[in-house]
C-alpha cells in the first residue's frame, strides 16, 4: 500500500503485526522465515513472504504472543525468534518511546 507525500513520492505504507499500527516501511523492519527461523530483513530484499514489524521488544513480544509471525509468514512449523529478538535488543535502545501507540 502507498501512502502519498504531498504529491512530491509515494510513501511505502505497512502495518506492524506486532501492534497493527500502519506506518511508512523506514519505520518498521521487514522480516522472514528461512528454516524454521526468523530472519531480520533490513534491506527488504530477502526472497518469499515478509513481514513488518515495529523493531521493538514490545513489538516482537506482542507479534509472539498473538502467533502473528506464524500467520503473517504463512508458515505451520514453530518458529525460533531468539536470534531476531537479539539484533533488536542491539540495536535498539529507547525507540519504544517514538512509535505511536495504539488508541483506545
Amino acid at each position: 500500500m502507498y501512502g502519498c507525500d504531498g504529491g512530491r513520492r509515494m510513501i511505502h505504507v505497512r502495518t506492524c503485526i506486532g501492534c497493527r499500527i500502519r506506518a511508512d516501511s523506514s519505520l518498521l523492519l521487514r522480516v522472514v522465515a528461512r528454516d524454521g527461523e526468523v530472519l531480520p530483513d533490513p534491506s527488504a530484499t530477502l526472497v518469499g513472504r515478509g513481514a513488518w514489524v515495529h523493531p521493538t521488544i514490545e513489538c516482537l513480544e506482542s507479534a509472539a504472543k498473538r502467533r502473528a509471525f506464524g500467520r503473517a509468514l504463512r508458515v505451520t512449523e514453530a518458529l525460533d525468534l531468539h536470534n531476531l529478538t537479539e539484533v533488536v535488543k542491539q540495536k535498539t535502545v529507547g525507540i519504544s518511546s517514538e512509535i505511536p501507540q495504539p488508541k483506545g
